[in-house]
């Protein structure tokens, strides 16, 4: 969380440099007081007065002419984080071997806060030798890089080299800052739906994307957890985020199963698969040979399997349905969980694949709320202040 954290926001000379401006205002939208810092490249490409009119102080620009006669020391002293976005090439190689020649680079030099590094530049730059050891060397001095991702460039290139988005970034800068509400927990979350193998090219799975559980792993990492995110789609970068790739619902038991020993919390938002083919075909199914006739197993219980430890976490479960609860009300009391989040994911705007969401949470005694339709991220924010409410209130189930 970032209410009342004083951020230093430090711009350099890259085309990505507008973006400064959405940064700036992402982090005050979460509570931050933001300051900023420019190269004199910057300026070219970003107007001093557009952060000035965004934070509500000027930025510094040189190291010479600011009213502070050492303007460097006093912002890497005021500073709870500082963050350069975009950070150029030429930045990154400055900081890496402690070149305190413009006002960013001193700004970096100059404190003892914890630093996030965002760089972009072209494909070629961002590969050569230079910027790799670099990169590493400031990575061993403990600060954080962003990205860069991949995408359109400047010039119509195509590679990596852009620059992360501003909300991406932001999370960066919660993420290295101390004390949230969940600082010292840890927290399991599982999202995306697992793949079952029909032969070596087909599976049986589900519509899930994963996008559900990332929010909610995002949204405990920014309150201070520890989080690690056992997932069967894309996962997310944060710095307290530990991501599990897995595929099937048997490296998803195995995956959960070994994170949630000693976790404070488990949310299983994953969409494991009931059933998988009880044999997987060697080589691939042909059309001339007909339908096959596939004989299906049951799969690992992933939420039992965390629910019958004999110290398990606060458990979360998760029930996408169709039409009604009464499946999601028996699930919670069968289950054994603290708290079950059901979703009609036939509902418009609701379930797997959209950025909004609209659940009823559901209590072990069968009671209901029902939740309006709110984006995904609101859905994880307000389930983590539910969550802290029940675990304050009554602890875990058993």
């Amino acid at each position: 969380m970032l209410a009342g954290r004083r951020v230093v926001l430090g711009v350099t000379g890259g085309v990505a440099a507008y973006k400064a401006a959405y940064l700036a205002r992402r982090l005050i939208e979460r509570g931050a007081v933001v300051r900023t810092v420019m190269t004199q490249a910057a300026t070219e490409f970003l107007g001093p007065h557009t952060l000035a009119a965004i934070t509500g102080e000027r930025p510094v620009i040189g190291l010479f002419d600011a009213d502070d006669v050492s303007p460097h020391t006093s912002l890497g002293r005021w500073a709870d984080a500082v963050v350069i976005a975009p950070a150029t090439a030429a930045t990154i190689a400055r900081i890496a071997t402690g070149l305190s020649d413009d006002s960013v680079s001193a700004t970096v030099l100059a404190t003892s806060a914890p630093v996030v590094i965002a760089p972009a530049m072209h494909t070629e730059m961002w590969e050569h030798p230079a910027t790799v050891a670099n990169v590493e060397r400031l990575e061993a001095f403990g600060y954080h890089i962003v990205g860069p991702q991949a995408g359109a460039l400047a010039g119509g290139d195509i590679g990596v080299g852009r620059l992360s988005e501003p909300e991406r970034i932001a999370d960066a800068v919660a993420g290295v800052l101390p004390g949230g509400p969940l600082t010292g927990a840890h927290v399991v979350v599982t999202a995306g739906g697992t793949r079952e193998p029909i032969d070596a090219v087909r599976y049986l799975g589900n519509r899930s994307s994963g996008k559900m559980g990332n929010a909610i792993a995002a949204a405990a990492a920014r309150r201070g957890a520890a989080v690690t995110l056992v997932t069967a789609g894309a996962g997310l970068e944060h710095p307290r985020v530990t991501v599990v790739h897995v595929e099937t619902a048997d490296e998803m038991a195995e995956a959960t199963w070994a994170a949630a020993e000693g976790a404070d919390v488990a949310v299983m938002a994953a969409a494991v698969a009931d059933f998988r083919p009880a044999e997987t075909l060697d080589g691939k199914l042909r059309r001339r040979e007909g339908p096959p006739v596939i004989d299906l197993e049951a799969t690992p219980d992933v939420l039992g399997g965390v629910a019958a430890m004999a110290d398990r976490p606060f458990l979360v479960g998760f029930a996408a349905e169709v039409g009604g609860l009464d499946e999601a009300v028996a699930k919670a009391r069968r289950k054994g969980v603290d708290l079950l989040v059901a979703n009609d994911v036939a509902a418009p705007g609701s379930g797997f694949g959209t950025d909004t969401n609209q659940v009823t949470i559901v209590l072990p005694d069968g009671a209901t709320e029902p939740w309006s339709l709110m984006s995904k991220s609101e859905v994880a924010e307000r389930l983590w202040d539910r969550i802290a409410e029940l675990r304050k209130r009554e602890g875990p189930a058993t």
